[in-house]
């Protein structure tokens, strides 16, 4: 049986390479790395010493609820810019929220329309004027979808963030 450690890289489909690059560069502050001698548009950043980001320019669509989850350490500026560059979606997963485990949630679409999660654990400091903002829910909770399907485990202290007290 395999026995996962982590999640080595995310790849996301860009339809324009230099843009992406561009926004993701800027938005959150990623230096390039080298990338394999591929045949096709691509470009590796590493998150961390073990995670890494790979863009690659192909014609495919982005999935309209299929998303990555970064975790930020200052939500209230990536919320501010985002919100400036009306990138928050709440279509698929509804308002930013802040979520029972204390952890906020917000979906932003990159310039190839692909979805980003953006969370903060518990313990960030959120500014208390963007749960005054329409694209945000006043209350904690959760996203809920009325299809009355239930399936999956579920529990009271669930969490994004493990060893996450809540």
């Amino acid at each position: 049986m395999a026995n996962i450690l982590r999640i080595n890289h995310v790849t996301l489909v860009v339809d324009d390479l230099e843009e992406a690059c561009a926004w993701y560069e800027r938005e959150f502050d990623l230096e390039p790395m080298p990338a394999f001698p591929l045949d096709f548009p691509a470009q590796f950043y590493a998150l961390n010493d073990e995670q890494q980001l790979h863009l690659t320019e192909w014609e495919d669509k982005p999935s309209f609820r299929g998303h990555v989850c970064f975790q930020v350490a200052d939500f209230n500026t990536v919320f501010y810019r985002m919100r400036e560059q009306n990138r928050i979606d709440t279509t698929p997963w509804g308002l930013v929220r802040r979520l029972p485990d204390g952890a906020m949630q917000m979906f932003v679409r990159d310039p190839s329309n692909n979805l980003v999660e953006i969370s903060c654990t518990p313990d960030t400091p959120v500014d208390a004027a963007i749960f005054e903002d329409d694209l945000v829910q006043s209350e904690m909770g959760l996203f809920v979808s009325n299809r009355n399907d239930a399936r999956g485990v579920k529990g009271e202290h669930a969490t994004l963030y493990h060893g996450a007290k809540t």
